[in-house]
């Protein structure tokens, strides 16, 4: 069987098709992305629901055991202790938890910065990938335009 194609309609065919599969291929994971990012919400909400049921079972758990701790010391009939402990363990305890709270307050801020940082991070690389993709599309069109030139040189030359 003879080809009565030219070389230059096979290679037209041949980049053709090689741009449907990359265009299938970016299609296919573009739909899967987009596939993730619809659940994400419902894990985020899933997420932030199992925390406040965590944080309200906490809580449940603290009142219960102090109040069964306080029944059980008060049917002890234990004489009080002397007051100038309790109220040294009362403020040495307000301040422990004062510290604490401070320490989880910058322990917070630190994780929500290092968050926003790797956010801007993405935007950063998100960009330099546009830039970097932009530069190789026009070192391919040099690329395109000096070979057909020096194609049309070399037929130039021949004829």
């Amino acid at each position: 069987m003879v080809d009565n194609k030219s070389k230059d309609e096979s290679s037209a065919i041949g980049s053709s098709n090689a741009t449907h599969v990359f265009d299938t291929v970016k299609e296919n994971f573009v739909r899967a992305v987009d596939e993730m990012a619809k659940v994400q919400p419902q894990y985020s909400q899933a997420f932030s629901n199992l925390q406040l049921d965590f944080i309200q079972t906490t809580k449940n758990m603290i009142q219960n055991t102090i109040s069964s701790q306080k029944q059980l010391v008060g049917s002890w009939n234990i004489m009080p202790v002397s007051t100038p402990y309790t109220e040294q363990f009362t403020r040495q305890t307000n301040e422990i938890t004062n510290n604490t709270l401070r320490a989880v307050g910058i322990n917070n801020q630190l994780a929500i910065n290092a968050l926003d940082l790797a956010r801007e991070n993405l935007r950063i690389y998100n960009r330099t990938v546009d830039a970097v993709t932009e530069f190789g599309t026009n070192i391919a069109k040099t690329c395109t335009a000096f070979s057909a030139s020096a194609q049309q040189q070399q037929q130039f030359a021949k004829q």
